[in-house]
């Protein structure tokens, strides 16, 4: 699991809100989206980010959207990188474009 302020990986979704109350194994899964094992426990152990081809394949398997799993990364991706101060780091090394009137 993770704490209070740390940001959720996809893969921490997929197992608890799907993969556990479904009864479905990683094995089971990795066939049935006909990827290997290892990729799913990578993305379950948040090892792994969720790509178009993986969400795709989720969403048609789960009945979901792939923008559904896309935006858990999206989301994922960006809370790493406030907690990392990426965002700090970025703003002192881009000079924002000047706006200039017509």
């Amino acid at each position: 699991m993770h704490d209070s302020t740390s940001p959720i990986h996809p893969g921490e979704i997929l197992s608890e809100e799907f993969l556990k109350p479904l009864s479905i194994s990683m094995n089971q899964l990795s066939r049935d989206l006909n990827i290997s094992v290892q990729r799913v426990s990578q993305i379950v152990r948040g090892r792994r980010a969720i790509t178009t081809d993986t969400a795709m394949r989720l969403a048609a398997y789960f009945k979901t959207s792939p923008e559904f799993w896309l935006n858990l990364q999206m989301r994922y991706d960006l809370e790493q990188a406030k907690d990392s101060n990426l965002a700090d780091k970025i703003r002192t090394e881009v000079r924002p474009r000047q706006q200039h009137c017509a």
